[in-house]
């Protein structure tokens, strides 16, 4: 497999894995109120995802390294302070449709290189897709928010 599409998978399985350590963070954080099951929805996709992406590493012959990054730190300091400060309500929902629509561009890049690799292009496509519709809802939410704010 070239060596770009391998540094895009690379890339893409740390993203995941760093959301989903996030994402839990903001479960644990939300004690039962708020976005919950959000938060559950987002660990369950970026796990799914996560472990996909490792399966096409190692048939690469690559390694999964499952422990994320900096980012993961990064992720769940956010969330605690924000847990502290003004609770994991609606929110939130800005910064983390953000964060999910700047994986969609990583998602992009790659799908751009992938197209001699159809099984990896395959696997990036359903994924981006399935991020894209999270967003979605996730904007959804936004607005019901903010109009029962106003």
């Amino acid at each position: 497999m070239d060596t770009n599409i391998l540094d895009h998978l690379k890339t893409l399985h740390t993203a995941a894995i760093d959301a989903r350590n996030g994402y839990e963070e903001a479960l644990e954080d939300a004690e039962g109120k708020g976005l919950t099951s959000l938060f559950r929805d987002m660990i369950a996709l970026h796990h799914g995802n996560a472990e996909e992406l490792g399966a096409l590493l190692i048939n690469a012959g690559e390694t999964a390294d499952d422990s994320g990054s900096f980012m993961s730190v990064v992720h769940k300091t956010i969330m605690s302070v924000r847990s502290l400060f003004d609770g994991l309500d609606g929110s939130v929902l800005p910064g983390l449709i953000d964060g999910e629509k700047r994986n969609v561009s990583k998602y992009d890049d790659a799908i751009a290189d992938a197209g001699a690799a159809p099984a990896v292009l395959t696997t990036l496509t359903a994924q981006r897709g399935k991020l894209q519709e999270k967003i979605a809802l996730m904007e959804q939410q936004n607005a019901a928010y903010e109009a029962a704010k106003a």
